[in-house]
């Protein structure tokens, strides 16, 4: 075993975000580039010397490969001690709880999320903090200072650390701690929710299907709702994680999850469905016959939370992400809490959590969390569902149907346009920014808009400012499109349109929401000219 420090180039340019840094998998393996970003990481946080780490990730291709990276460099950086998730494989959540648990510094996540695994697929790897959420601004400012100045890393050179045995060994002076990925995450759940009343659900006949995308989730949701809750066996599908997902998509929404779709839909359906993505941190909800889109979920989440031990005295507000529908606020208008509109980014919410100024908080992109970690929780939103329905005793529909009667209906969708040139999304963005302040007052359409910005955010608890956060226009029937460029894919760019529409009479709250939209959607590709920018005739997925 013999301690290295390795001269090498800085990888300029390469500015991780929200979600860290994402890339293609053959970028991470190439030469020294993992080992740079690792070293900048330890750099940019001030270094990692008599530390304790979190180290775990989805499983996907080069997930275990980039771990024994990981650890050799934690040593020889001086790491007092890494805990590991065996086999290298922890959910984003739990790990989040591990980090918060175990009072650390922080922990390394290795995941690109909802984007597919395998060698010629996506990778990626983020610090989160001591809260167990995403790095701050401020600290991936660092991160990226470093990997502009970077001219060595550290690293031992030794044989392979075993990971797949639970148990502690060490590397050098640093202790690595395998430990079981599911249980101290399970153990949680058991705290929030009543698992006596949802095991009497089941007991009843009400039958689940989950499907893990195979996974992480996949042995989470075996142990809890098979093992613990008592579902039927095999209520859990696509259960073992694979480093290519089975050669599928593991973003839970009616596109890539459509087998679980084809069956909720279909006669056979079970009462409820739900399936979770690549590093378990997002969710989709399905009841028989009935989609429930997460604006939807978070809203009735909202309504009914108190319904689960957890959240029996209340909620302290809610916090949505400002591209999801406004359902969410008015419950809370309702209920006389707060609520917030934030960027898109769960570290937004990290401040309010800490600040004991949100309990509960939710992004249209399937991703819904509350105060028990600092990440979206996918497990946990099905969970608290299975929690509300056990104490209601009726369907997902009926649920869906005397929420909107009571609340309205947020009519909502996302329009996503993938892997779009560069220069035509920049361009389109561009357009929209300039023709900003001669929109209001001009029709569009059956429309007449109301405002148009672009979203800046205060952060009411560090008076920090985000600005450009997206170009939001409202209309003066109460409809909504936002345009946003994501940043989540690995090549070209991800043109996101979120259109909304509030109907509040009755009569009219059961439309197809497409259908509901349709002056909304020809609003937005009117006024953004989506068609003729991108030459895209269609979105690539409707969610």
């Amino acid at each position: 075993m013999e301690k290295l420090t390795i001269s090498t180039q800085p990888i300029a340019g390469q500015k991780p975000g929200t979600s860290g840094l994402r890339k293609k998998t053959k970028v991470f393996m190439g030469p020294h580039f993992l080992e740079n970003y690792v070293q900048a990481i330890f750099d940019g946080i001030g270094g990692v010397a008599g530390a304790v780490l979190v180290v775990g990730g989805d499983g996907r291709y080069f997930n275990d490969r980039a771990i024994q990276v990981i650890l050799r460099m934690a040593a020889a950086n001086g790491a007092a001690k890494v805990i590991v998730g065996k086999d290298g494989v922890l959910s984003t959540p739990a790990a989040s709880h591990l980090i918060r648990k175990n009072k650390t510094e922080g922990g390394l996540i290795l995941s690109a999320s909802h984007n597919p695994g395998g060698i010629d697929a996506d990778f990626g790897l983020k610090y989160n903090g001591p809260n167990g959420g995403p790095a701050a601004e401020n600290v991936t400012d660092k991160i990226y200072a470093a990997t502009q100045t970077l001219t060595e890393y550290r690293i031992i050179e030794c044989m392979d650390i075993v990971i797949g045995a639970i148990g502690t060994q060490s590397l050098g002076a640093m202790a690595i701690e395998i430990v079981d990925p599911v249980t101290d995450y399970a153990a949680l759940m058991e705290e929030l929710f009543d698992f006596g009343a949802i095991r009497a659900l089941f007991d009843s006949g009400f039958t689940m299907r989950f499907d893990a995308m195979h996974a992480v989730t996949g042995p989470y949701a075996k142990e809890i709702l098979e093992n613990r809750l008592g579902a039927a066996a095999g209520t859990v599908v696509n259960a073992v994680p694979l480093p290519d997902f089975g050669n599928g998509h593991p973003d839970p929404n009616p596109i890539w999850a459509k087998d679980l779709m084809d069956l909720m839909m279909g006669p056979d359906a079970p009462d409820f469905g739900a399936a979770s993505d690549g590093d378990g941190d997002r969710n989709m909800i399905v009841g028989r016959g009935a989609y429930v889109t997460p604006s939807d979920s978070l809203a009735v989440l909202t309504a009914n939370a108190h319904l689960a031990p957890a959240y029996k005295k209340g909620l302290a507000g809610v916090a949505r992400s400002m591209p999801t529908s406004a359902a969410a606020d008015r419950v809370a208008e309702a209920m006389g809490i707060a609520h917030f509109e934030t960027p898109t980014g769960w570290k937004f919410f990290g401040n309010l959590l800490d600040a004991g100024r949100a309990t509960l908080c939710g992004e249209e992109s399937a991703g819904t969390g509350s105060d028990h970690v600092r990440e979206k929780d996918g497990l946990w939103a099905v969970l608290l569902w299975l929690n509300i329905l056990a104490e209601k005793r009726i369907s997902v529909s009926d649920i869906l149907t005397a929420h909107w009667a009571t609340y309205g209906r947020n009519y909502y969708s996302r329009h996503d346009y993938e892997a779009v040139a560069s220069d035509a999304a920049n361009g389109l963005m561009d357009a929209l920014r300039t023709a900003l302040l001669d929109l209001a007052g001009k029709s569009v359409g059956e429309l007449t808009v109301a405002m148009a910005d672009e979203f800046s955010y205060l952060d009411p608890v560090d008076g920090s400012t985000s600005a450009g956060q997206g170009i939001r226009i409202s209309f003066t029937n109460g409809a909504r499109v936002v345009f946003r460029l994501s940043g989540t894919g690995t090549e070209g760019a991800t043109l996101r349109v979120y259109l909304e529409q509030l109907e509040l009479d009755p009569a009219q709250m059961n439309r197809d929401p497409q259908e509901a939209l349709a002056p909304v959607i020809a609003a937005a590709d009117e006024l953004a000219g989506i068609t003729t920018r991108t030459g895209r005739a269609a979105p690539d997925v409707i969610s």
